[in-house]
């Protein structure tokens, strides 16, 4: 590690000083190209040549306000079901439910033409850029759009059809969803071009991943690839990201587009960081110690892939791995070395004929970690002072109506492990600032649950080694007031945890299996 770190800085350093010529002066770098399908206004001159439409989960009733549908445990919506030639041009959908990981257990189908089989088959939250589930991010790029604290999801992937087309949402949870709302805006045309393609997701995952490349997309026809959505949850500390991507179009012996490593591709450099531009980001960073996670997109809009016959898309899934108990002399095992990290992707691309997908994809309880989720409203707890608290369906609220209160509540874990600790909180304008504390020590810093509104969100406590029995999570309230208050709003200084969630790392099948491999293989 310690070479590769040492050559990094002499390479930099050797590229800074290769020119003694004058730096020009600054100059501010000119406004992005506005990507296609964004902001472009040239096509708003001329007149439009279709019937514009919606298919939406508004109220019958034009004058109620019950905008939305119910999904029971099990259950299938369909969000639309038209006839033909049309395209869809924009799909927009929110969700409310007790689900914690509805991203990975709600389905999205489309199916086309009257098709048995769907051409899109992933979970919603893959789809519309972000993995794992239960990840509240907001980013924004050309084609998909997430906001409201990752709840608003919208995409503009064009979705020409010439019988029909079909739309369902299935959730494979055995909690309901409470509220569905949507609205997909599309087009009436009295004809398609003949040469226009169908559009296509799908989604696959390797939990862990099994040894040689992972497979985003092995498809048969003519069309063009158009993105990817890439997520990883490590089993290993160090870089995931070594590996590169191919690309083999119309069966070559060789694949034509070969990369350079995993960041490389998602248009970023030396490791990587939560970004987000029109056509490549990473919504989702937590870092390099197992447990983490990150998701990754790229859309090849202004540089589609295109395929005759075939398409084969491959990402090696390499890098380094440390030895989190070791010295320096042992720390670095390896850069370049297979991680049977917990892989899963979403493939793009458009191509004719539409393809049926087989119903490959793995059952709800196989999507999602093995987390244990808590309710603090069924905990025994404590409070100083014993003020307002409310134990209910969300977890548990403390009003305390001044600074320096705290609660605390005790939860039991099984078995000895590291633990990943977060917890479903909820922030507001009657919110205060808290010290969390896990069996008395400090987590990190304090935390501000003070914002102009109100909303849950995921809160990190941090990975730490617990031992079978009893533990105490503790949140004392800071006696200062938040940046973000406002000085009418009420004084509540209020403290909600609606869910806890325990992920102990050794039930992840493949969590320290290499560096343990590794470090045997060194004695």
């Amino acid at each position: 590690m310690t070479r590769r770190i040492l050559a990094a800085i002499v390479c930099l350093t050797l590229a800074a000083c290769a020119s003694v010529t004058p730096p020009p002066p600054y100059a501010p770098p000119p406004p992005p190209p506005v990507p296609p399908g964004i902001g472009s206004l040239d096509d708003l001159t001329l007149q439009q040549d279709y019937e514009a439409y919606s298919a939406s989960s508004c109220n019958e009733d034009l004058k109620g306000n019950g905008d939305c549908r119910s999904i029971p445990a099990g259950g299938t919506l369909v969000l639309a079901d038209l006839e033909g030639p049309g395209m869809i041009t924009q799909f927009w959908h929110t969700v409310g439910t007790k689900d914690i990981f509805y991203g990975r257990s709600i389905i999205l189908r489309i199916y086309y033409d009257g098709a048995e089989k769907p051409s899109v088959l992933a979970p919603i939250g893959d789809f519309f850029g972000i993995g794992h589930g239960g990840v509240y991010k907001n980013f924004v790029s050309a084609p998909v759009i997430v906001n409201g604290h990752g709840k608003s999801r919208t995409c503009f992937w064009k979705m020409p059809f010439r019988k029909s087309i079909k739309i369902t949402v299935t959730n494979d949870s055995s909690i309901p969803t409470d509220s569905f709302y949507f609205h997909i805006n599309w087009r009436k045309y009295e004809s398609l071009p003949d040469d226009a393609a169908y559009f296509h997701a799908k989604y696959r995952q390797e939990f862990p991943a099994q040894p040689g490349n992972f497979v985003l997309l092995s498809t048969e026809g003519r069309g063009h690839y158009v993105g990817t959505v890439h997520s990883v949850h490590q089993v290993e500390m160090g870089w995931y990201g070594e590996g590169d991507e191919f690309f083999t179009v119309d069966g070559a012996e060789k694949p034509q587009l070969r990369g350079t490593g995993t960041e490389d591709y998602f248009l970023d450099a030396w490791g990587t960081r939560e970004f987000h531009t029109p056509y490549a980001g990473v919504p989702l960073y937590e870092g390099v110690m197992p447990g983490d996670r990150v998701t990754a997109y790229r859309w090849h809009i202004p540089d589609p892939i295109p395929f005759k016959k075939s398409l084969r898309v491959e990402i090696e899934h390499k890098g380094s791995v440390f030895n989190e108990k070791g010295t320096f002399l042992n720390f670095d095992l390896g850069g370049f070395i297979e991680r049977p990290d917990w892989v899963s992707s979403v493939a793009f691309w458009y191509q004719t004929p539409a393809a049926g997908l087989e119903e490959d994809i793995a059952p709800v309880e196989k999507r999602i970690p093995p987390f244990k989720i808590l309710d603090p409203g069924k905990m025994k707890y404590r409070a100083n002072p014993p003020l307002i608290v409310v134990p209910g369906d969300l977890g548990l609220a403390y009003i305390p109506g001044m600074q320096g209160a705290s609660l605390e509540f005790d939860f039991e874990v099984e078995k000895d492990g590291r633990y990943q600790i977060s917890a479903v909180a909820f922030y507001g304008i009657v919110c205060g600032i808290y010290q969390p504390y896990l069996d008395g020590k400090k987590i990190g810093g304090p935390v501000d649950f003070v914002i102009c509104n109100f909303t849950p969100d995921i809160l990190s406590l941090d990975t730490h080694d617990l031992k079978a029995g009893k533990h105490t999570l503790r949140f004392e309230g800071i006696k200062e007031e938040s940046p973000n208050a406002r000085n009418t709003a009420p004084k509540f200084y209020a403290l909600a945890v609606a869910r806890l969630l325990l992920l102990r790392l050794e039930d992840m099948e493949g969590y320290h299996e290499t560096s343990a491999r590794l470090l045997k293989t060194k004695k």
